[in-house]
């Protein structure tokens, strides 16, 4: 069965839609988004239809609030006065972006730049490294979730990982962005240890002590192409959800669509140049017991430009053996009794998975 170049979704009777086989057609051509793209769709289809929901606020609503401003920190600054903003930013908005972090433009430019080509690039070159398995250290794709999704996002995906255990080979990347993405994945796993320093003080810890947890030992590296959508009000580029991680660091290029829910209103998050979005994920909410917060946010589609972005995932230990988290013992007591069980990140990441992106239930299951 193939997905038909311009038809209108909305002309099919429910008798007429196979989503099983429109799914499985699409999967099979590893093709991805872009390639719907370049073949000149006129019509989005059907998969990528978003169906009404509660969770999932239009684009026109007004809950969308343009006044409202992600904290902007400076890491340049004062240690206290930074430690004291990434605090409330931690609890009130569970997002910030951060400039003065370090990592120099031209580094940011490559990677962007490098993640563009590789989606670009010749569609049967790519298709070599279009997979499911996710055993393998580096996967392409659309939608992780597409066959467990109420409804496909308008995006194809580079993932990699790599552990402070393990020497990873840069020979296993794509040659379009092979040196780009070995010299962007050194610095943010770099920034990642001064966060998760300045995280560990902002819960009234020692600076080592995240570290200490592994919390920074396993990155996986998202690199997200978002193609120009013909009608963009009709699907998403990311549904809502939070992250299964401890911390998440983000590029984003100059196109822009993210956007934060903070007080129940969607709050853009825009591109700043030289700025990095960070995110606390859901496995920091556990270890701060409520104090810190993974919020939902999601990605608009856009009909201007394709949108390139790459997401830095911390994860967790990188032992051989799995570590056990919970609340943190020094953040618990009678006043303060911990509110989640403990987990492990294989289980909670496989419930994320099974789920896809739906908000922040999986979160909600690990709740005492």
């Amino acid at each position: 069965m193939d997905i038909s170049v311009g038809r209108n979704p909305s002309s099919e009777t429910v008798s007429d839609y196979d989503r099983a086989g429109e799914l499985q057609a699409f999967d099979e051509a590893k093709t991805g988004v872009k390639g719907l793209v370049d073949a000149g769709i006129e019509n989005i289809p059907r998969i990528f239809l978003r169906p009404p929901s509660p969770n999932e606020l239009v684009h026109e609503s007004n809950n969308h609030q343009n006044d409202l401003q992600v904290p902007l920190i400076d890491l340049g600054g004062k240690h206290e006065e930074i430690v004291d903003q990434v605090r409330s930013a931690s609890e009130t908005w569970g997002f910030f972006q951060v400039v003065n972090h370090g990592i120099p433009f031209n580094v940011f430019e490559g990677m962007i730049e490098g993640v563009g080509k590789f989606h670009e690039q010749d569609v049967e070159v790519k298709k070599e490294w279009y997979t499911r398995d996710v055993k393998r250290k580096v996967t392409f794709n659309s939608n992780f979730d597409l066959y467990r999704s109420k409804a496909a996002n308008w995006r194809d995906t580079l993932s990699f990982s790599m552990s402070a255990s393990e020497n990873f080979d840069p020979q296993l990347l794509p040659a379009a962005l092979r040196d780009a993405a070995t010299e962007y994945a050194e610095n943010v796993r770099k920034l990642g240890d001064t966060l998760f320093e300045l995280l560990s003080e902002a819960l009234g810890l020692k600076p080592d002590h995240l570290k200490a947890l592994e919390c920074a030992g396993k990155c996986t590296f998202v690199c997200h192409y978002y193609p120009a959508c013909p009608q963009p009000k009709l699907t998403m580029g990311a549904s809502s959800h939070s992250d299964p991680s401890f911390l998440t660091v983000l590029l984003q290029d100059h196109v822009g669509g993210l956007q934060v829910l903070h007080e129940n209103q969607w709050a853009d998050a825009p591109p700043i140049p030289g700025a990095l979005v960070v995110n606390i994920g859901d496995y920091l909410q556990i270890l701060s017991n409520d104090k810190f917060k993974s919020v939902d946010h999601r990605v608009l589609a856009n009909n201007v430009a394709p949108r390139v972005t790459v997401a830095c995932f911390f994860t967790g230990s990188s032992s051989v053996h799995e570590k056990s988290y919970g609340p943190l013992e020094e953040l618990i007591s009678e006043e303060n009794p911990p509110v989640y069980k403990n987990f492990m990140v294989s289980e909670y990441f496989g419930k994320f998975s099974y789920k896809g992106l739906d908000g922040k239930t999986t979160l909600d299951q690990f709740k005492q």
